[in-house]
C-alpha cells in the first residue's frame, strides 16, 4: 500500500470544475513535483490535501488510514480540522509568516497552543509542562540550525530577507513533524538569487528521506530533485512520471507544448 494515495479529487467553485478526477500515490521518502499552467488546478490540489479547501469528491489516505473521505453535507470540527491538516505541512510561495512575532516565536506558537489544550486535557503539572515546553524550544533551535537560521532566531520577519523568511517558514512547517510535507510555489516571491538558497534547503529534506509533493515552476530543480513529476492541466492530470519520462519524452502534446514554452 501506498504512503499517500489521492482518489479521484474533484473541486468546483460554483459552476467552474477546479479540479476533476485527480488520482496519484506516493511512497514514504518520494518528492513529486506538480508543474503545470497558472489555472491548471495546482494550489487548489495542495489547498484540499491541506483541507484548506474541502474537496467536492474523493478520498484521501495516509499510511493506511483514510483522513479525507466525501460526503454530502458534512462539516468537520476546529479540532478535527487541525487533526487533518497535521498530516501535512504546507509551505506558502507568499511565507505566511506571523510578522508580529520572532522566527523562533513563529515556529513554536503553534505547538505551545497545542501544549495548551493537551495539559488542560490531561490536567499537567507546572512542571511537567514546562518540561514539554522546553522540548518545543529545543525542537526550534533545532530546525532553525537546520535551514541555517540559528543566529536570527529573535529577529521579525520584517528584519529578513525573503529567502530567509521562506526558510522560517519551512521550519515552521516542519514543527509539528507532518506525514507530508507540501511546498506551493516556494521560490517564486523571490529574487533569483535568494530562490537557490531555499531550493537548497529543500534538496537536503529529500536526502533526509522526506515526503514531499511541490508545486513549482523550476524545471530544472523538479528534473533533479523528484522521483516524480505530473503535470496538470484544465483541472486534469494530463501526464505523470518519471523525471526522464516527462521531461525527456513527453507523451501529450499539451506537456510538449507547456515545456516548449518554458525553454
Amino acid at each position: 500500500m501506498s504512503f499517500l494515495t489521492v482518489k479521484n479529487i474533484n473541486k468546483s467553485f460554483g459552476n467552474t470544475e477546479v479540479l476533476r478526477g485527480i488520482d496519484f500515490s506516493l511512497e514514504k521518502g518520494e518528492v513529486v513535483s506538480i508543474i503545470g499552467s497558472s489555472g491548471s488546478g495546482k494550489t487548489t490540489l495542495l489547498r484540499c490535501l491541506n483541507f484548506l479547501e474541502i474537496a467536492d469528491v474523493g478520498e484521501i489516505t495516509v499510511d493506511g488510514e483514510t483522513v479525507f473521505k466525501a460526503e454530502r453535507g458534512q462539516v468537520f470540527s476546529d479540532k478535527e480540522l487541525r487533526d487533518k491538516r497535521s498530516r501535512f505541512g504546507l509551505v506558502f510561495q507568499s511565507f505566511n509568516l506571523f510578522p508580529q512575532y520572532t522566527a523562533l516565536d513563529n515556529l513554536t506558537l503553534a505547538p505551545r497552543l497545542r501544549l495548551d489544550e493537551r495539559a488542560k486535557r490531561e490536567k499537567m503539572s507546572a512542571a511537567q509542562k514546562r518540561e514539554e515546553t522546553a522540548k518545543i524550544r529545543a525542537r526550534a533551535d533545532e530546525l532553525l540550525e537546520q535551514v541555517g537560521l540559528t543566529e536570527k532566531a529573535g529577529f521579525y520577519p520584517c528584519q529578513l530577507s525573503g529567502g530567509q523568511q521562506q526558510r522560517v517558514a519551512i521550519a515552521r512547517a516542519l514543527m509539528l513533524s507532518p506525514d507530508i510535507l507540501c511546498f506551493d510555489e516556494p521560490t517564486s516571491a523571490l529574487d533569483p538569487e535568494l530562490t537557490g538558497e531555499v531550493l537548497r534547503v529543500i534538496r537536503s529534506l529529500k536526502d533526509s528521506e522526506r515526503t514531499m509533493i511541490i508545486v513549482t515552476h523550476e524545471m530544472e530543480f523538479a528534473r533533479h530533485v523528484s522521483d516524480k513529476v505530473i503535470f496538470m492541466a484544465d483541472g486534469v492530470i494530463e501526464e505523470a512520471g518519471t523525471p526522464e519520462e516527462v521531461f525527456g519524452n513527453p507523451q501529450s502534446e499539451k506537456t510538449k507544448a507547456f515545456l516548449a514554452h518554458d525553454k
